[in-house]
């Protein structure tokens, strides 16, 4: 640990910079300038140069981009769907599910689609939500409350809940793909006064 240590200072920004000093220091023995003094000197530069050397600057997080986080829940949501293939739900429910799921899956489909989503990243994060948690625990929920309403009967009837819980994420969905359409127009919007102002310079 300690040899690290050392072997990192010898790198350092403050080691180069205050040897590099400490070099003109000595230059300045062998040309006579710093006279009987010469080691008070190249010490004293070495020193200036360590302290006016900038700080080193630690390497930042290696996290994934959102491309690579795309990849991520696109992997994940195939996992859903063989989740979703082994559960039963009622036929609105499952009409319901299976819009969002569609649209869901030509979001994450590879293409320029997926490229233009990989630039948002709250648009990545609110994806991977969906498939990772929203969907999941709504259909599992339904799951379990639907075997207690078969003991106790008379209660509302958990597939209401379910059929509201997947509109609710199909809006959402819907806002998601709106908006990188929105992404799109105003591109194409830009490109178009990009010409027009191009073809005016002549």
């Amino acid at each position: 640990m300690a040899t690290s240590k050392f072997l990192g200072y010898l790198e350092s920004r403050k080691n180069l910079t205050g040897s590099a000093c400490g070099l003109v220091g000595v230059v300045l023995t062998f040309t006579g300038v710093a006279g009987p003094y010469w080691p008070v000197v190249v010490a004293g530069l070495y020193g200036a140069g360590a302290l006016i050397a900038p700080p080193e600057r630690p390497p930042l997080p290696d996290f994934p981009d959102p491309s690579a986080q795309l990849d991520e829940v696109r992997g994940d949501f195939g996992t859903l769907l063989e989740y979703l293939r082994g559960v039963e739900l009622p036929p609105a429910a499952s009409g319901r599910l299976t819009e969002l799921t569609d649209l869901l899956a030509a979001l994450l489909e590879p293409g320029w689609v997926a490229e233009v989503l990989a630039q948002d990243p709250e648009g990545v994060h609110a994806l991977s939500r969906a498939v990772r948690q929203d969907i999941p625990e709504a259909v599992d929920t339904f799951v379990r409350t639907r075997w207690w309403t078969r003991l106790t009967p008379g209660q509302e009837p958990p597939e209401r809940h379910l059929e509201r819980q997947l509109t609710l994420l199909q809006k959402e969905a819907e806002r998601l793909a709106a908006g990188l359409r929105e992404t799109e127009a105003r591109r194409q919007e830009s490109h178009t006064r990009y010409l027009e102002e191009r073809g005016g310079t002549y």
